[in-house]
């Protein structure tokens, strides 16, 4: 029963932050980066506050040092550098190659949960992994096709590739916590309350880059489509996003964590396609395809404490 409570958790979660990729895109041609993260944030806090804020205080006083240390850097990956990456990236890539390249994440993830975590890493894992690396390889489609490869398709790529390693460094981070806090805390943390603290965190790393890009007159432009792609992006790829990740970290293994993030790239890449009408080649499709394998083979990674 835990086990299928934390995948659908993971489920929810992964499926939810798939919609970030369009979100930021749509968002990225009014605000710049800093501005969306940081009024995204508010309204996470502004929405928040009035049902968890007492039960937010009093966990606050409980926290310790170590605890601190791991909000503090699951806001920096999980939200600061991942949405940065992922919001300039959009801007020189196409969002269905952005969706797909995120699909790296269950390999990364993986990776790192065996250099880090020292979980045993299986043959699949390896062939998953192996099978991600291919996939991005043929995901430059025609442009490895011709060798003719565009210096501002490619830092979009790089950038996009960088927010894979974030959301995966925040994937282990959020495991080994396990969203219960240090074992010398003395109650666990709920998951809308290390949602609240997170995105508190992350606020504060954005706020003050965010006024440097002078965004009250761009606020001030937004259309009712606009505020609603920032609260979406805010209350439900955040709030709800963040609240199911932490249910599920604490019932799942970092493997099945890596497999499961592999639903991000997924929901992303169909969305492009549907809402944004982006085409994708043959070549792209295979690749993506690997990447989809590869997390596939991750997740039959077989351990004696599986989830």
């Amino acid at each position: 029963m835990v086990s299928t409570q934390g995948k659908l958790y993971l489920t929810g979660a992964f499926s939810l932050a798939g919609t970030s990729v369009v979100t930021g895109y749509l968002l990225s041609s009014k605000l710049s980066g800093f501005t969306i993260t940081a009024v995204s944030m508010a309204i996470v806090l502004l929405g928040l506050s009035p049902f968890y804020g007492g039960k937010t205080l009093r966990t606050i006083r409980m926290l310790n040092r170590l605890d601190w240390i791991m909000i503090f850097f699951q806001a920096v990956f999980g939200i600061f550098l991942f949405r940065m990456f992922l919001l300039f990236g959009v801007r020189l890539t196409s969002t269905a190659e952005a969706g797909i390249l995120t699909g790296t994440t269950p390999a990364i993830t993986a990776v790192m949960a065996y250099l880090i975590l020292k979980e045993r890493l299986s043959i699949s894992t390896v062939a998953g992994v192996s099978g991600a690396v291919a996939g991005i390889v043929l995901l430059q489609g025609d442009s490895l096709l011709s060798l003719r490869f565009s210096g501002r398709h490619l830092l979009g790529n790089a950038l996009i590739l960088c927010a894979a390693v974030s959301e995966s460094t925040f994937n282990i981070i959020a495991r080994k916590q396990k969203a219960t806090g240090s074992s010398n805390t003395a109650t666990p943390v709920h998951p809308m309350v290390q949602t609240l603290l997170v995105s508190a965190v992350a606020l504060s790393l954005s706020a003050v880059p965010a006024l440097a890009e002078r965004p009250f007159a761009a606020l001030l432009s937004l259309g009712l489509r606009d505020w609603l792609a920032l609260i979406w992006y805010g209350l439900v790829v955040t709030a709800l996003a963040f609240a199911f990740f932490y249910s599920g970290a604490r019932r799942c293994d970092a493997y099945t964590i890596a497999a499961f993030s592999g639903m991000m790239p997924l929901i992303s890449m169909l969305l492009s396609v549907v809402l944004l009408r982006e085409r994708i080649n043959l070549v792209q499709w295979f690749g993506a395809a690997l990447i989809l394998l590869g997390m596939t083979m991750i997740s039959q990674n077989k351990r004696r404490n599986t989830c």
